[in-house]
């Protein structure tokens, strides 16, 4: 019978040697079975038996592609972001601003409802911020909240804007996970994303034209009642504001 080399187990997961695809393929299988467990029969089902057993590996194999159960749980935390960011809906040029952040918020609330113990998963520790998929929705966001801003939308400063828009999401979805299902007001989503557009827009923009030339227009008319600056630093910021509104 011919030999095996040291280090080879037969497991494709385990084998140190295996070829990167394979590997690969084995892992995502692993992070799959898990997901599918966790939605199916909760967090407290998901061991590492039961997790090898559904992905078709041994227990051994998961230690070696994730380092320990913790290792496996970061690493469904982050297909789960990375779900979320693919089912994202991007206008690059939406024609009402308010309503493309309401859309926004609707569909982060809407995964979360959809994949409740992933959604739990994934916001149970806030290290995961880290995450590189995590980071992407971010930047996503930001560019929903900047648009407003260059839209003269924007009632508060951005990052403001950013923390109160992720939290009033994050927040409606836990809260509403929490309560029994008997006890969910049919209301509640919808008055929780009201507020949070009242938080951070106003009614009408502040900004007629869009745009830096808009916006330069609209800070120089605005300028003599400030008190803040000097007349000499009055004079230079006026400076600043007559080219931008000349750019148009």
């Amino acid at each position: 019978m011919p030999s095996r080399s040291p280090g080879r187990s037969g497991n494709p997961a385990a084998d140190p040697d295996i070829a990167p695809p394979v590997r690969e393929q084995t892992r995502q299988r692993v992070i799959e079975a898990t997901v599918d467990l966790l939605e199916r029969e909760g967090r407290d089902a998901v061991t590492t038996r039961a997790v090898a057993d559904a992905a078709g590996v041994q227990p051994p194999a998961i230690y070696r592609l994730f380092g320990d159960k913790d290792g496996l749980l970061e690493a469904v935390a982050e297909h789960g972001f990375a779900t979320y960011l693919a089912s994202k809906r991007v206008d690059p040029d939406p024609k009402d601003l308010v309503e493309d952040l309401r859309a926004g918020w609707d569909l982060s609330v809407e995964f979360g409802l959809d994949h409740p113990a992933l959604y739990t998963l994934m916001y149970s520790e806030p290290t995961r911020s880290a995450s590189p998929a995590f980071q992407a929705g971010m930047q996503i966001l930001r560019g929903r909240v900047r648009r407003l801003a260059a839209g003269g939308w924007l009632r508060v400063d951005e990052d403001l804007a950013i923390a109160i828009i992720h939290a009033t999401a994050r927040g409606a979805v836990l809260t509403w996970l929490s309560l029994p299902e008997d006890g969910r007001p049919a209301a509640l989503l919808t008055a929780l994303r009201e507020a949070m557009v009242a938080a951070v827009t106003r009614q009408e923009p502040a900004v007629l034209d869009s745009g830096p030339a808009g916006a330069a227009r609209a800070l120089r008319a605005a300028l003599p009642g400030q008190t803040a600056l000097s007349g000499a630093e009055r004079h230079l910021l006026r400076e600043w504001l007559d080219r931008l509104a000349a750019d148009d």
